[in-house]
């Protein structure tokens, strides 16, 4: 079966081009050239992919990624010809999966969505069970002794990619690669200001769990005994 991907852009000669080269990947295309329309599509055809333009007229890009965000975690590429930092803060408080910038190459783009597409986990379990603890990647819930704690996009993929691989060590920099995906010139502090905001919401609710920091090197989650 073909994946789908919805692509909002209203430059037609861009939406068009991108329709072409996705199609060629084996993508089913949909295209909106509004964020209202966008939305719609997104409800209607329930892509696989997301390639979101940033500049639409009226609703833009930032409110169609929190909308989608809302109800489903299927990845976003943002487009933009907008290259500032700022920018890709947003994308990644807001969940973006990955942040392109105009004018792009195509076989660059197309490598971009490979690699979101391998990192949304799809053939991947998606709901980790520790003691008093569920990250649920489907519903998008963190679950810590049995309440729901909220816990914004970044956060829920870090201890998720962290869980999966109980007990091995990453890097900030591989963290950042493998987790938040931007070409991302920032400081790696980003990743342990989101480390500290987990641990805040985990702190003291198990003994055979946690985060752990791996001085010079990064952060694991352990588990103990192991």
């Amino acid at each position: 079966m073909a994946k789908r991907a919805l692509v909002v852009e209203d430059d037609t000669n861009i939406a068009e081009l991108l329709r072409l080269y996705l199609e060629r990947d084996d993508f089913d295309v949909t295209i909106a050239s509004t964020g209202a329309a966008g939305i719609t599509e997104f409800e209607r055809t329930s892509p696989d992919l997301v390639l979101l333009d940033i500049m639409l007229p009226v609703m833009n890009g930032w409110e169609v990624c929190r909308e989608i965000r809302g109800v489903s975690r299927t990845p976003i590429i943002m487009l933009t010809a907008k290259g500032e930092t700022f920018d890709k803060v947003v994308g990644l408080e807001m969940g973006a999966d990955d942040y392109v910038v105009k004018p792009f190459e195509v076989k660059e783009l197309l490598a971009r969505v490979h690699a979101v597409m391998r990192r949304s986990g799809s053939d991947a379990q998606r709901r980790l069970v520790f003691d008093k603890l569920v990250v649920d990647m489907d519903s998008f819930e963190l679950l810590v002794d049995g309440k729901r704690v909220e816990a914004p996009p970044k956060e829920m993929e870090l201890l998720y990619h962290l869980a999966s691989t109980p007990n091995k060590v990453y890097t900030r920099n591989q963290l950042l690669d493998e987790v938040w995906g931007f070409d991302y010139f920032g400081d790696s502090r980003t990743v342990d200001v989101h480390i500290k905001r987990l641990r805040e919401k985990l702190e003291n609710v198990s003994d055979k769990w946690s985060l752990k920091t791996v001085w010079g090197v990064g952060y694991k989650f352990e588990l103990s005994g192991a």
